[in-house]
């Protein structure tokens, strides 16, 4: 693994089979791994959000997801290898937890939302191991139930669903009370295993537009985040750039 910089946060180099292998290495020597992806928004979100991005900067493992990072990265001097979505990579990692007897927790979207997903999980990854699962909608007074119940289970993977940056900071405030081997703030990937949320078809997927098709499925909610995002995004990357440049010359941090 190489950790590259993008001036305010790192991404880490891997390949998807790299990084799957690297977490099991993890769980088998019980140390545990806090896992999380960057995107574009991920990236816009930790301009002003100094604690998020101090989160993401604490990760032990920061996942590329999406074109724009890919070309962030370029700008920036280095290449990421492949995309590592979460929608993608997770049930990569899932099918490996499966063969090697790795236990499962999911927790995050609403109730239905996460039963359905623990249902498809079990229908396309037949040897995995779910011991828990829970909605993400809980209040800061339940967080020690939470908590709880989750170490119950004794998980070796927690995989966490409750949006960002709410997801990163949750994580964050409780990784040392949570007793799981490799804690994952993963986005909409309940929404999408359990098919509440449809993903692009493949041909959108292979050009690496899914933002795209996002859009089009939901305007309303998204335009902002893509439309104006991602122009911003490319502001920031060229802004931080030259900070990142100019902190290296001077031996100052950002």
């Amino acid at each position: 693994m190489q950790r590259k910089s993008m001036g305010i946060v790192p991404v880490d180099i891997y390949e998807a089979e790299e990084a799957v292998r690297a977490l099991k290495e993890k769980i088998v020597r019980n140390e545990k791994s806090v896992l999380y992806f960057i995107n574009a928004h991920c990236y816009n979100l930790a301009q002003k959000n100094l604690a998020y991005r101090s989160t993401l900067n604490s990760a032990d493992f920061l996942l590329n997801d999406g074109i724009g990072i890919q070309l962030g990265a370029k700008l920036f001097g280095f290449k990421v290898k492949e995309n590592l979505n979460g929608t993608d990579f997770i049930p990569k990692l899932l099918k490996a937890a499966g063969k090697n007897g790795f236990s499962v927790y999911l927790l995050g979207s609403k109730e239905d939302v996460a039963n359905r997903a623990a249902d498809n999980l079990f229908t396309n990854i037949p040897e995995i191991n779910i011991v828990g699962c829970r909605d993400g909608y809980f209040e800061d007074a339940e967080n020690d139930q939470v908590v709880d119940a989750v170490n119950k289970t004794k998980p070796d993977i927690l995989i966490v669903g409750r949006g960002v940056p709410l997801q990163e900071l949750w994580i964050a405030a409780n990784r040392e009370r949570l007793n799981a081997k490799i804690i994952i703030g993963a986005g909409a990937f309940l929404d999408f295993a359990s098919a509440k949320v449809k993903r692009a078809p493949k041909v959108f997927r292979l050009l690496k537009m899914e933002w795209i098709f996002r859009l089009l499925l939901e305007p309303r909610r998204l335009w902002k985040r893509y439309l104006i995002g991602n122009f911003l995004f490319f502001i920031h990357v060229v802004n931080n750039k030259y900070k990142y440049r100019l902190a290296q010359v001077s031996g100052k941090k950002l």
